[in-house]
């Protein structure tokens, strides 16, 4: 591994000497290392099986998110994937430091501005991936009909495959698949969206900014992004009042948080099982059952 790291480094021009390669903890998908030069400090992402453009739509995603030019996120290096062996690697630039009293305030705003870059339709121009779940994008003029069919069907019929629809919870979340142009909006912006912002998936920087890590980019409802935040916590109060200043939520957006959110517990279902069986079915019983 060591040896791989160094020769990662040189093949990315710096030929200075390696004076530290460190562990770092916090992911279950990837090895990720610190590794400090002579001249730049690195955080480096390693798997040996990396499926096809695993790392590539990482890099494309998070220059993606760069070129706003409202929010940060680490320099991307340089990126290696071997279709023959599998293995693969990403290099970021290295970020380290601790949250202020304007953290998350800023974190809130500068969101709500990456928000408002949108396109003219739904989606994005290649597939992407939730952990290792990789996820179709096309686009679409439709917000519902592009998260019907390129987020919820594919989690659902995946869920299908591995064992975690029994009959009722099959029929109630197709006919809320069937039924899902009743709930979201008929018009709304598409929005640039990191795709899979947790708690985990932002960091901060030697200044207290905030940065934002491991996207799954789109373009599609804003809503959608605010929802995930709230499902598993990590953001404060200012967070949220501070994207408010910036986007006001509409008074219709607590009605459809839960059909937002119903997507993430369906990965975590395929994910790791059916402890989250209960959530999603409390999700389409609200709505349907």
């Amino acid at each position: 591994m060591e040896k791989l790291i160094k020769q990662a480094i040189y093949n990315r021009g710096d030929t200075s000497t390696v004076q530290l390669i460190r562990p770092v903890s916090g992911g279950d998908i990837n090895q990720a290392s610190y590794v400090k030069t002579e001249k730049e400090e690195y955080f480096i992402k390693y798997n040996n099986s990396t499926p096809p453009g695993f790392f590539q739509q990482e890099a494309q995603g998070l220059k993606k998110i760069k070129e706003t030019g409202v929010i940060q996120v680490p320099n991307v290096y340089d990126f290696h994937e071997s279709t023959e062996s599998g293995e693969g690697w990403l290099i970021l630039e290295w970020i380290q430091g601790e949250k202020n009293e304007k953290t998350e305030e800023l974190l809130g705003r500068q969101l709500a501005l990456m928000h408002s870059v949108s396109k003219d339709k739904f989606g994005f121009h290649h597939p992407s991936y939730i952990g290792m779940i990789e996820q179709p994008n096309q686009y679409y003029d439709k917000w519902a009909e592009y998260y019907t069919k390129n987020r919820l069907l594919p989690q659902v019929e995946l869920a299908k495959k591995k064992g975690y629809l029994y009959q009722e919870r099959e029929a109630g979340l197709y006919e809320l698949l069937e039924r899902m142009e009743k709930w979201l909006p008929h018009s709304c912006e598409a929005s640039l969206l990191h795709g899979d912002l947790w708690g985990g998936n932002w960091i901060v920087g030697k200044t207290g900014d905030p940065y934002l890590i491991d996207p799954s980019v789109f373009y599609g409802h804003s809503e959608f992004e605010l929802s995930f935040t709230e499902l598993f916590g990590g953001f404060s109060s200012e967070f949220y009042q501070a994207y408010q200043e910036v986007r006001p939520l509409s008074p219709e957006y607590e009605e459809r948080k839960p059909l937002y959110q119903l997507f993430y517990l369906l990965v975590h279902l395929n994910l790791f099982g059916e402890a989250y069986g209960r959530s999603v079915d409390r999700v389409w019983r609200y709505y349907v059952g």
